[in-house]
């Protein structure tokens, strides 16, 4: 059965957004409250079409899922909007807000940027939390993010999924970027989704939808890949995180592009853990040169071009 022939549970909004910004939920009726806030080049579209959702009620709270910038680049424009609201995020990262930890948040080692903004909450899984008109069942989803939570509705049967499971595969495992084991938790991660059984699935980007057994295999079948050629999920990452900062640029000349592949930190680890037999510059040119190649960017004169 297609997506769009399910029902949300009431009060619920679903505003699918582009890959530079994650989608959010935005709950209308009862607590009012969004998941999930975008990158924060989008915070002031964020911000209409949050305000257009609500129809002149206030929001009570926002929420995160995790705390990669694409999740939470508008926190700081809907707290500014509307002070009242309560900001919860997973408690593994509450210190680093606090501090404002750019590099523990993952804002530095990525090349992107997030607007300081507050946190008021934890959201503790095990635990459930009112939003709407129902409460949702708070669930720890370690695996693209040690912090991350997915939230489920029971009575609808409705997750709310982030980067943890989309459609057609997961997130980036950015543990493994930095030396940490953590295909053993997206593993983990997929069984507690297969155990909660959804109907409905809200995923961080792309398409809601309902076939979760089908994008539960599809994305098995792409960890087993990951694990038997980790240097797979890296090339992936390096090139996800460059179409990333593509998508937010739209177009910059290419020597700037390798200035900033060379300023950032993942792109060293990476080539360090994985490609140290190539040389670095070379590595850069081959991760342009295979955007290029996929369809991904073209090249205008000496400006790269997101396409």
């Amino acid at each position: 059965m297609p997506a769009s022939a399910l029902s949300l549970p009431a009060g619920l909004q679903f505003l699918e957004r582009g890959w530079l910004s994650a989608n959010n939920a935005v709950f209308v009726r009862g607590v009012t409250a969004v998941v999930d806030t975008g990158y924060c080049s989008h915070a002031e579209q964020t911000v209409s079409l949050v305000e257009a959702s609500l129809q002149g009620a206030p929001l009570q709270r926002i929420v995160n899922t995790h705390l990669h910038s694409d999740h939470c680049g508008g926190n700081a424009a809907l707290q500014q909007r509307w002070p009242q609201a309560r900001t919860g995020i997973a408690p593994g990262h509450a210190q680093a807000v606090a501090d404002w930890d750019e590099h523990q948040l993952s804002y530095r080692p990525t090349g992107q940027d997030c607007p300081r903004f507050r946190m008021d909450e934890v959201l503790q899984p095990g635990t459930d939390t009112p939003l709407g008109e129902q409460r949702w069942q708070i669930h720890a989803a370690p695996g693209h993010d040690p912090h991350s939570v997915i939230l489920f509705e029971p009575a609808s049967r409705t997750l709310i999924s982030a980067d943890a499971l989309w459609e057609n595969g997961f997130g980036v495992v950015f543990p493994e970027i930095e030396g940490t084991a953590a295909f053993d938790e997206v593993a983990a991660t997929l069984d507690v989704i297969e155990r909660l059984q959804p109907r409905l699935v809200l995923p961080g980007h792309g398409s809601a939808f309902s076939d979760v057994d089908t994008a539960l295999h599809t994305a098995r079948q792409r960890l087993e890949r990951f694990v038997q050629s980790p240097e797979r999920h890296a090339l992936y990452a390096a090139k996800v995180l460059l179409k990333y900062k593509l998508l937010e640029w739209q177009q910059l000349p290419l020597a700037q592009v390798q200035a900033w592949l060379a300023a950032t930190p993942y792109y060293g680890l990476l080539h360090q853990r994985y490609f140290a037999d190539q040389d670095l510059a070379q590595w850069h040119a081959s991760l342009v040169a295979d955007l290029e190649r996929s369809g991904a960017a073209r090249r205008e004169g000496a400006l790269l071009v997101n396409q």
